[in-house]
């Protein structure tokens, strides 16, 4: 993993996602949109149909979650990654459209890493395991589509140095990949 350690605010912008490399540790404060596989669904239904989206993916960061519900007096309940690549056939549709991150867990497709390259952007992990931690992250939460999808629908997270590193960069790198060779070298 990179020393490197920065602290960005969304919406993100072509040159700061350019200087983002694989491992880097990167905190971010702002908006994250949640959305997971059946709001995805409806993302590209939405597109096909020529209809707009919930929010504007231009500069926005997407987590990759299905909250639980709060306890009371916090605004989000327990907060943890979900894999990412159940995304992978949708997310090309919003990378095209201005998605400049988006925050899971696993591997992603190459067909998603090209976009990626393509359109400037970037796939930060979240560290699974952690989704009470996460959660204090959040300072607001609200629904602003597809409620009947429950914790699945979309909600807009107000957050503030939520803890991701950069999986996925937009010249190819990749920390699965990477870290592999690396601990393959030492192994030998």
């Amino acid at each position: 993993m990179n020393e490197n350690s920065l602290h960005l605010t969304t919406p993100l912008d072509n040159a700061e996602i350019k200087k983002l490399r694989a491992g880097d540790l990167v905190y971010l404060s702002g908006v994250l949109y949640t959305a997971r596989d059946a709001a995805h669904e409806r993302f590209a239904e939405a597109i096909k149909k020529g209809e707009e989206l919930p929010f504007d993916p231009r500069g926005q960061v997407i987590y990759y979650v299905g909250p639980t519900p709060a306890k009371p007096g916090w605004p989000i309940g327990s907060a943890g990654p979900t894999t990412a690549s159940r995304m992978d056939p949708f997310a090309p549709l919003l990378i095209e459209r201005g998605l400049k991150g988006m925050i899971g867990k696993g591997r992603r497709e190459q067909f998603v890493v090209d976009a990626m390259a393509k359109f400037l952007c970037v796939f930060f992990g979240a560290v699974e395991g952690t989704a009470a931690l996460i959660a204090r992250c959040v300072k607001s939460s609200e629904i602003v589509a597809y409620e009947d999808l429950v914790t699945e629908a979309v909600h807009r997270l107000e957050v503030e140095n939520f803890p991701v590193v950069v999986i996925n960069d937009t010249r190819g790198g990749d920390l699965y990949r990477e870290g592999r060779i690396r601990y393959q070298k030492k192994q030998s």
